[in-house]
């Protein structure tokens, strides 16, 4: 196998000094408080419910994700912190992830039966929502292990995030799951205990069916809400039996004896799916960087006030550190290159600043030629906007800026985003932020996702007060102003932090900074489970 015929990065980060380990101190501080909130995660709903449900012959539901991959493969969990300082567990009472099972690529939804006995609510709609995006947008095999009690129906303060209810969503996961099939991705739903109401069409839509004997309870009603609503008495098992849908409704494909005889059964399933990807291999050879992983994590100083080079992130993530930069003396806040990751060949852009006009120009050519060569994109965001003033609207900031925001909106490649530092405003998009349509987002400990930085946005409101008096011939309070810009600076530093933006799904998880390079490679495999093609709707602009 070849090797990318490129030169490799020679690192200027000075790994000795005081500042370095002053910011690989912070990050390693971030991460132990976010290894902390996984452990959270992990327990659920309790140890209690974990034994309660252990002597009903019940797997925990990590256990069960883990034998159903194959031994000592990578599990990508998405959005492990969802929830987070919610009125609900992290984790949101759901997982979600990215496996191998019988050697196949395939996203994993599974209920926590500890949390509310699986019922669905915001967090874990949403979770839900992205797995199937994910299979939808990159082919993959959508599995489901389903134990839900319906939609969580009390009433809650949160009820309503992001001004819609988690009932308004809860409709269109079964419009997904049917999508999945009419696209010819195969949806495999193993059932280890209730599923009622609307959770009954997890596997009503579902292509396999795989019901766990005296376990699985799969109905549109309980018998009380049957005896109310007809008169009728009947029993758990005449309803929603696991041997009633497998012998009399036709429901079930398959009756298993226990949790783990059910994953024997989807695993046997996987293996004859007779599934292959679509996409391309590994061009070229693996070689590990030059430069070591761990320098990953002093390179950023917390407050993001301290320039750094964003190459010195792309030299310890290419193989072999190798890196031929595009346009190295044009626009030279934004890094455009080709480098490869873990054999796949990629382009790369990263921020050194400000997108300058220039900047905006030489992104936008970079991603066209990616586009032809059929080459996904990886976006590596520190980015606080675009450049403003006289002289840079007069240089078309706004034009060459829609040139930018245009290639990235029309490229048809996929595009994987780490956002490292600021993500700010429309600096935002123009980097592949989620909302346009982007592959995968996942953040740094040390990432800030707002309009725009706390300092700015509070300095402004200032001005905007200071106007406000002067129009009103009124005495500017200088002292009760300043007291209100510390205060705005806070609440938007707070509400803009990595932590914040994961809790609420807004990416795809927080990731170490070390794993980087290993999470790119499982993306970069598994978006060529479809065939990868750049946009034909553009050629390449001389721009």
């Amino acid at each position: 196998m070849p090797k990318l015929e490129s030169q490799p990065f020679e690192s200027k980060l000075d790994t000795s000094g005081e500042q370095f380990n002053k910011n690989k101190i912070s990050m390693l501080s971030m991460l132990e408080e976010i290894d902390v909130l996984l452990d959270e995660a992990e327990l659920g709903g309790g140890e209690h419910h974990k034994e309660r449900l252990s002597k009903r012959g019940k797997l925990p539901v990590r256990e069960r994700v883990f034998h159903f991959l194959d031994p000592d493969s990578p599990f990508l969990e998405i959005s492990g912190l969802a929830a987070y300082k919610s009125d609900y567990p992290v984790g949101g009472g759901a997982i979600a992830g990215i496996g191998v099972s019988a050697g196949i690529e395939c996203i994993i939804f599974a209920n926590d039966p500890t949390v509310l006995a699986g019922a669905m609510h915001f967090y874990s709609v949403k979770k839900w929502m992205r797995a199937m995006q994910i299979a939808r947008d990159s082919r993959l095999p959508f599995i489901q292990f389903v134990e839900s009690a319906g939609g969580d129906l009390r009433p809650r303060s949160n009820a309503v995030v992001g001004g819609t209810t988690h009932f308004a969503e809860s409709g269109r996961q079964f419009y997904e799951i049917t999508e999945l099939s009419k696209l010819n991705i195969p949806t495999v739903t193993v059932t280890f205990g209730t599923a009622t109401a609307g959770g009954a069409y997890q596997p009503g839509m579902s292509d396999y069916n795989i019901f766990v004997k005296d376990q699985a309870d799969v109905a549109l009603a309980g018998p009380p809400l049957v005896q109310m609503a007809t008169g009728e008495i009947s029993s758990r098992e005449d309803i929603g039996g696991a041997k009633m849908h497998a012998e009399k409704s036709g429901l079930a494909e398959y009756l298993a004896d226990n949790d783990l005889d059910g994953i024997r059964i989807a695993r046997e399933v996987m293996s004859h799916l007779n599934w292959e990807k679509e996409g391309t291999k590994p061009r070229f050879s693996i070689e590990e960087p030059l430069h070591n992983q761990d320098d990953l994590l002093g390179l950023i100083e917390p407050s993001l006030k301290t320039p750094f080079d964003i190459r010195e992130i792309i030299g310890r993530i290419a193989d072999g550190s190798k890196f031929e930069e595009f346009k190295p003396l044009f626009g030279p806040t934004i890094i455009c290159g080709f480098i490869s990751i873990h054999g796949y060949p990629v382009g790369v852009l990263g921020n050194n600043g400000m997108l300058f006009p220039n900047a905006s120009q030489k992104a936008a050519h970079f991603i066209q030629l990616c586009n032809k060569r059929n080459l996904p994109l990886v976006f590596l965001q520190n980015i606080t906007g675009f450049m403003v003033g006289k002289d840079y609207e007069q240089d078309g900031s706004i034009k060459k800026g829609a040139q930018m925001l245009n290639a990235v909106s029309n490229s048809e490649v996929p595009h994987l985003t780490i956002i490292v530092g600021n993500s700010y405003g429309a600096g935002t998009y123009a980097m592949s932020g989620r909302e346009f349509g982007n592959s995968f987002t996942f953040l740094w400990p040390t990432a800030k996702i707002a309009v725009m930085g706390g300092e700015v946005i509070a300095g402004v409101m200032s001005i905007v007060r200071r106007g406000q008096a002067i129009r009103k011939g009124i005495k500017f309070d200088e002292k009760k102003d300043t007291e209100i810009v510390k205060d705005q600076q806070i609440g938007h530093d707070k509400a803009s932090v990595a932590l914040k933006a994961t809790s609420v799904l807004s990416d795809d998880g927080i990731i170490d900074p070390r794993d980087t390079r290993d999470v790119l490679g499982i993306c970069l495999s598994v978006v060529n489970n479809k065939k990868v093609q750049g946009s034909k709707s553009f050629g390449v602009f001389r721009l």
